[in-house]
């Protein structure tokens, strides 16, 4: 597959100019509804199925299936990137107007993290074939281990994360309006909201610890994986809006994802040495695999209404009033003395979290 420069940069223009209009969109905090998150989920998916169109048209069926087959277990893992998210925003009790700037910087980190571990890991493919092994087999346990663990979630209160992160960060115990960070006393501060961005963004390389693997499954082409990647991503912020409220349905789903893993793995290990499956059968199987698992969980969970994440009773951040957020310092400003300045926020930040 010959891909000039100019189809990369015109990717990368496409993705910065999408991400350019939702920022616009989202300029103020809202709560974004159902209907908002269907129309831009559909505008996402449309944008990601027409390059693949794009694609099959100027390079041929075979690359535009692949290019397909990647989107799709792209696509899927995300479903339970999403989950995570719900988990984590009930947990720490976000404000859902604010939800929506927290996951467009964390979708931002996260295309920058997938660029890196893409070109990682065609250099080592390229330099050491007998890795796809080793992919391989990390997928097989993965899956296994999926299924195994099916009924265990994330539990934020014993992330090492957010240890770390308020061990290392001077940070406020409130939430003020979408900032990430405040000037208090001439001191600078994280607030919960950091806090949460770096949590989401770590979830997010794990992640792709198992899907940049699993895409590679299914092509060997950088641009197509990097692309498909990037589509799938970018409208993870509508999908969450849409589906956060929507978790107790998909009961049958995390199986699902399983064996897509379990078979990706599979495919992987017999086009080393034995034989390549087809690029449509591999695409019908994962098809099959997601939308059998699905039809299956709605089934079971029919008449079932959208309900929202059960919330802790006492959440472990709080929201600051209007007038402490009107009584703000301007956060960019000189400071003349550094080391004071780290002090009085370390004072600050002890006295906030006892």
């Amino acid at each position: 597959m010959n891909v000039p420069f100019w189809a990369w940069l015109a990717v990368l223009a496409v993705i910065v100019l999408m991400l350019a209009v939702d920022l616009f969109a989202h300029r103020r905090a809202h709560v974004i509804g159902v209907r908002e998150a269907a129309l831009w989920s559909g505008i996402w998916v449309a944008f990601g199925v027409g390059f693949g169109a794009l694609v099959w048209q100027i390079y041929g069926s075979e690359f535009g299936q692949q290019y397909f087959a990647g989107y799709l277990i792209e696509k899927s893992l995300a479903v339970d990137n999403v989950f995570i998210w719900a988990i984590i925003f009930t947990y720490f009790a976000v404000p859902r107007e604010y939800q929506h700037r927290v996951l467009f910087f964390g979708v931002l980190g996260a295309l920058v993290f997938r660029g890196i571990f893409i070109a990682a890991g065609s250099a080592i493919i390229a330099s050491a074939g007998w890795v796809l092994y080793i992919f391989a087999a990390f997928l097989l346990l993965t899956g296994y281990n999926m299924i195994r663990h099916r009924n265990e979630h994330l539990d934020p209160e014993k992330s090492r994360v957010l240890q770390l992160f308020r061990r290392r960060v001077p940070m406020t115990d409130d939430f003020h309006g979408q900032r990430f960070l405040i000037r208090k006393k001439s001191a600078v501060l994280a607030t919960p909201l950091l806090a949460v961005l770096v949590l989401i963004e770590v979830t997010d390389i794990i992640f792709a610890v198992d899907s940049i693997p699993a895409i590679f499954a299914v092509t060997d082409e950088v641009f197509l994986v990097f692309a498909a990647n990037a589509f799938a991503i970018l409208g993870l912020r509508a999908m969450y809006f849409l589906l956060a409220d929507l978790i107790h349905r998909f009961i049958y789903l995390k199986i699902g994802l399983a064996l897509v893993l379990i078979w990706v793995g599979i495919k992987m290990l017999l086009k080393i040495d034995i034989y390549y499956i087809p690029t449509p059968a591999s695409l019908a199987v994962i098809a099959t695999i997601l939308g059998v698992s699905i039809g299956a969980s709605l089934w079971a969970t029919r008449g079932q209404a959208r309900k929202a994440p059960t919330a802790p009773v006492n959440p472990p951040f709080g929201t600051a009033t209007p007038e402490e957020i009107a009584g703000l310092e301007p956060l960019w400003r000189k400071r003349r003395d550094t080391e004071a300045s780290s002090e009085a926020a370390a004072e600050i930040a002890s006295k906030e979290q006892k």
